[in-house]
């Protein structure tokens, strides 16, 4: 892999490859970051500023649109997640710019890799516990993940696991919250308002 140089947004999240993600910019320095994002069509990280990210793990995000702009000059915007990365380096500030920068490696993600026919049973039958649908076209693990809405920390756990352990790991959260879904449905028939 090789190390490059980009811009970097240390936050408390850690979104997983294709989430789409709402933030709230208004310090000076991400004000000057996302003016570059829009006017250089450039993608930044955001590191996953977390004591449990012992590995440094971050995601490359573009930004998706420009929500509202705020007569302060802060902004709304939605920016997604392409790429995942592992960061080598943190400095205060990207070259001349206000905003931090980072050495890191990109994972090249591949998110047009379908998940595996047990997942997507597991996954279609979680859909309709929530009377959801999804298309029928070839959803990618992440996909999976992102539905779930994992917690942070085990989506640090499922991006560092092997490849041949991610499905079972996505399964075995479809499993509990099939589960719980299916004891709330029960609990609302026991119960009968008056």
């Amino acid at each position: 892999m090789n190390v490059i140089k980009i811009p970097m947004f240390p936050l408390s999240i850690f979104p997983l490859p294709g989430e789409m993600v709402p933030l709230h910019i208004y310090e000076p320095r991400y004000r000057q970051l996302l003016e570059d994002a829009e006017n250089k069509d450039m993608a930044f990280g955001i590191y996953y500023n977390h004591v449990s990210n012992i590995e440094k793990l971050g995601s490359l995000v573009k930004l998706e649109s420009v929500i509202k702009r705020h007569s302060n000059g802060e902004a709304d915007i939605i920016v997604k997640c392409v790429d995942l990365l592992s960061m080598s380096k943190l400095f205060r500030t990207f070259r001349d710019k206000l905003y931090p920068g980072a050495e890191v490696e990109l994972w090249n993600v591949d998110l047009s890799e379908p998940m595996d026919n047990t997942l997507r049973q597991h996954f279609s039958e979680y859909m309709g516990v929530m009377h959801l649908s999804h298309p029928e076209k070839s959803i990618s693990i992440f996909d999976v993940a992102n539905d779930l809405n994992l917690g942070f920390e085990d989506r640090l756990k499922f991006v560092q696991l092997p490849d041949d352990r991610k499905s079972p790991f996505i399964i075995t959260r479809l499993k509990y919250q099939i589960a719980l879904l299916k004891e709330a449905e029960k609990a609302k028939d026991v119960y009968h308002l008056n």
